[in-house]
């Protein structure tokens, strides 16, 4: 068996028992100062699919993406992850919900000074009593799930080095090996590949396209490039300004389409691979 085939093997053994759809109906988000982050926004996302959320910053993008696992309440309206109301939960039904939400951000949020596993190994902690986590104490089915995961993205050989001697790229991979080992049913990424260079983005965006295509996982992803949104994802979601604007193909998105979603003409930095 290739290097790809176990890649493959290790996604489908992480697969979930069951991905989750996700629907937001009218929701508005405005913070304390003010800003009206999100306007009435309508969406209806199924289990497995593999969508790009696309504007400029301060869209609302980052915000939508906080909205869907509770980290960003709602300032009215409803949103529901799988079996969940998200709007209104609190306390332990909140943190076993973000258990289930696989989150990655663009700053990887890793802890440099210790391995690469011991990084993974965090994606456990929901899924953990809490005094095994103190003690620092794993269960065989958490280690496993871990070496899978970095195995799923390449990364296995990298599963004893400190996270500070990475690259980005490596970072970013190790980032999705950790959601991972959530076993989640949602992935919710926030701009994965800004502070990455071109290539590295392509390999980040290739290993959640195949997350998602072979695990069946639901893959919700914030870019603002759109050669990146066209190449990696089947539905695109253009914010501006807090409103929805597109919700269509991001494979027939024309540039008129990104110019509405942008508000001004296409720039040279509006794509990866200029």
């Amino acid at each position: 068996m290739n290097t790809d085939q176990h890649r493959a093997e290790a996604r489908a053994q992480l697969a979930a028992s069951a991905s989750w759809s996700i629907r937001l109906d009218d929701v508005s988000v405005t913070y304390p100062n003010g800003t009206k982050a999100l306007r009435n926004v309508s969406l209806d996302i199924a289990a497995g699919e593999m969508v790009s959320v696309v504007g400029l910053s301060g869209s609302g993008k980052s915000t939508l993406i906080r909205t869907i696992n509770g980290l960003v309440p709602a300032t009215s309206g409803t949103v529901a992850v799988g079996p969940h109301t998200v709007t209104g939960l609190r306390g332990r039904q909140l943190r076993r919900l973000r258990g289930r939400v696989g989150m990655i951000f663009q700053g990887f949020n890793l802890a440099d000074r210790t391995s690469v596993y011991r990084n993974v190994l965090v994606g456990r902690f929901a899924s953990t009593p809490t005094y095994r986590n103190l003690l620092g104490l794993t269960t065989a089915t958490d280690r496993e799930l871990a070496l899978r995961s970095l195995q799923s993205v390449g990364m296995l050989d990298k599963v004893w080095t400190r996270a500070a001697q990475l690259s980005g790229g490596q970072k970013q991979r190790v980032a999705i090996a950790r959601a991972l080992t959530q076993q989640p049913s949602v992935m919710l990424a926030d701009e994965p590949v800004a502070s990455l260079d071109p290539p590295t983005a392509h390999t980040v965006m290739n290993d959640l396209r195949r997350v998602n295509t072979e695990t069946g996982l639901t893959v919700l992803v914030n870019i603002h490039l759109m050669d990146l949104a066209r190449t990696y994802t089947t539905r695109m979601i253009g914010l501006r300004d807090g409103e929805l604007v597109y919700d269509g193909s991001a494979a027939d998105a024309t540039e008129a389409d990104f110019e509405r979603i942008y508000g001004r003409p296409i720039q040279p930095d509006d794509r990866l691979d200029r």
